[in-house]
């Protein structure tokens, strides 16, 4: 085992299951889950809602919130659980340099399902025509330290919930006492 993961990103292109993959695993873990998308300011969704992609200034500060987020749950003693895209490598950088031993993992889809499930999102900022440019700005993490890479096209949420669950456990995990 190399460094233990006390945190962790559950990251991907839109509609790959950030959220409910979170969720589930939070319930198996006991860990505290952070929705990442409830950091962006207005302007990002409102960007994002007229079907503008964000660059990398625009998802600057909201990385930094997210650090700060990651930091604060951490000193409270939880075990955060991160929903965020994290597209780009720089990006799962700057949130590795809030904590150490913050692992990734990685939802992969097909571009066909991500517009699919996104199509069916209602009251959703983030329209289907964006998933281009997700798929776009997307740099694989696969081969990056303490990163896990499932496939969300295939599995149910419950299955990458636990595949995710029993990789942290063997990286580190303790359960909630």
């Amino acid at each position: 085992m190399s460094h233990p993961i006390t945190a962790l990103v559950i990251m991907g292109v839109a509609g790959c299951g950030k959220t409910c993959v979170s969720e589930a695993l939070c319930q198996l873990s006991g860990a505290t889950a952070i929705e990442g998308d409830t950091f962006h300011p207005a302007a990002n969704i409102e960007k994002m809602s007229a079907g503008i992609p964000l660059n990398d200034d625009d998802r600057a500060g909201w990385l930094d919130s997210l650090c700060v987020e990651l930091r604060r749950v951490d000193a409270l003693g939880e075990r955060p659980v991160l929903t965020c895209s994290a597209l780009k490598h720089s990006y799962r950088e700057v949130l590795r340099s809030a904590l150490p031993g913050l692992g990734f993992v990685f939802l992969e889809l097909t571009p066909e399902v991500a517009a699919e499930r996104v199509s069916h999102r209602p009251g959703h900022f983030m329209p289907a025509t964006l998933i281009e440019s997700q798929f776009a700005t997307l740099e694989s993490p696969k081969g990056e330290p303490l990163t896990l890479a499932l496939n969300a096209s295939i599995h149910s949420v419950e299955e990458l919930a636990s595949q995710a669950h029993v990789w942290w456990q063997a990286h580190g995990l303790k359960q909630a006492v």
